[in-house]
């Protein structure tokens, strides 16, 4: 099978693409600079060169607080770089997998998401991603939009690793207690990515590691687990004083993909001390 990945550089599209190589799967790897999605007739008549038997779409800019100051950028990259990632898939017969976040939800519910919940962004990069969602559902028929959250692993810039070079550095650690999700390592996320492809099982799916808690819980394990002695001191959101507003609670229900592929993603603690294994 011949598999084209966009942000492949990525934290999850490094992982993804070493799954697949050593899969033997056809891997054709697409990342600044030299793929700028944003280039719509070009990105198109490149996939139509390659002609893929799936797209799996990654790339995105995924700094919430920089959505915020710099839209036009988050709109360019998120919104029209999907634009054209799905004409080329349209044209060229091709599934496409989409990532998409938990940040298209605004975090009232109160209790884990499901797929057909109604979306609605409290901020700029949900925003985005909720247009890039109706892009591809309006135009492709045969697509996957894997909403994920919280996302940590080896390849990039990731909650679990500031925590640990904060730890470094203060005694003291703040850390909001006040929004609630699910930690998702990358290397589990990209076992489920592999399933999802090689399926004809289309549609919507929320896939995380197991579990639900808050950041201030995650940090806590995360030196728990290092078996450091720094204290995590609890604070509000209002006291971070972010750029952008997050969901209080965007836990996402994961039934829908554990029913279609018989298969759950373990405990965000289990994950996180795979992560934190030398």
């Amino acid at each position: 099978m011949k598999i084209l990945v966009t942000g492949a550089k990525g934290m999850l599209g490094t992982d993804l693409c070493v799954l697949l190589r050593t899969n033997n799967f056809e891997v054709f790897e697409w990342d600044l600079p030299a793929n700028d999605l944003t280039e719509v007739k070009r990105t198109v008549s490149q996939i139509r060169r390659i002609a893929p038997d799936r797209i799996v779409h990654l790339a995105a800019y995924t700094d919430v607080d920089g959505c915020e100051t710099a839209k036009s950028k988050a709109y360019s990259v998120n919104v029209q770089g999907t634009w054209a990632v799905v004409l080329g898939a349209k044209e060229a017969e091709t599934p496409l997998l989409h990532l998409s976040t938990d940040y298209v939800f605004d975090g009232e519910k109160g209790s884990p998401y499901l797929e057909d919940d109604k979306t609605n962004p409290i901020n700029y990069y949900g925003l985005t991603k909720v247009h890039s969602e109706q892009l591809v559902r309006s135009k492709l028929k045969d697509f996957f939009i894997i909403r994920t959250s919280w996302l940590f692993g080896k390849s990039g810039k990731n909650f679990v690793q500031t925590i640990l070079n904060t730890a470094q550095e203060k005694d003291n650690i703040e850390v909001v207690n006040d929004q609630f999700g699910s930690p998702t390592y990358s290397v589990d996320l990209v076992q489920a990515i592999y399933k999802v492809i090689q399926s004809d099982h289309f549609g919507i799916y929320h896939i995380t590691n197991s579990g639900v808690c808050s950041w201030f819980e995650f940090a806590t394990e995360i030196i728990k687990q290092a078996a450091l002695k720094n204290k995590v001191i609890p604070i509000s959101s209002e006291q971070l004083q972010r750029g952008a507003k997050r969901p209080k609670f965007s836990a996402l229900n994961n039934h829908r993909y554990i029913k279609t592929f018989n298969h759950f993603l373990r405990p965000w603690r289990e994950a996180l001390a795979d992560y934190l294994k030398p």
